[in-house]
């Protein structure tokens, strides 16, 4: 009778072992997961706040806007798939969204990069300086507004 007290108390134990290893280790991974989660958060918004680009130079020809984009932040802007440009048309009175077009074919609710004048030292990313001619292809058929975001969420306008 006293060794299966015994051999209880020792399972008991075990148990009580194996419950609290479990316990204390899902809690230091749910404080891991937090942790870098507000990491990565924290790092994104200083992204943003270095992030800074103006347009200039707006023409309207019909159908097809060009501008130039100038970075004015510190940061590189690179990520142009995840950029929208949002086109107001007066005749329809529509909000449009743009995606961008790598291929730079000149599709109608697209834009593209028309000119990288002197892009040289990160071919295709627009460095702090430098500055791009966008050409915007829009489905209506007269634009005088638009507005390009920047996918951390940075954005700017013009009239054209």
């Amino acid at each position: 009778m006293a060794v299966s007290e015994i051999i209880g108390a020792a399972v008991g134990v075990l148990l009580l072992v194996i419950v609290a290893y479990v316990v204390v280790g899902s809690t230091l991974f749910a404080a891991e997961t937090v942790t870098s989660a507000q990491k990565d958060l924290t790092l994104q918004q200083e992204a943003r706040i270095r992030s800074s680009f103006s347009i200039t130079n707006p023409v309207n020809s019909s159908t097809i806007i060009y501008a130039n984009i100038t970075n004015t932040g510190t940061e590189i802007i690179s990520d142009f798939k995840h950029m929208d440009v949002l086109v107001y048309d007066t005749i329809s009175g529509d909000y449009r969204i743009c995606t961008f077009d790598a291929t730079g074919g000149g599709t109608a609710g697209r834009w593209d990069i028309a000119d990288r004048y002197s892009d040289f030292i990160h071919p295709y990313a627009l460095d702090p300086g430098e500055k791009f001619q966008i050409r915007i292809t829009t489905e209506g058929t007269s634009p005088k507004w638009f507005q390009i975001t920047t996918a951390n969420g940075v954005s700017a306008s013009a009239y054209v």
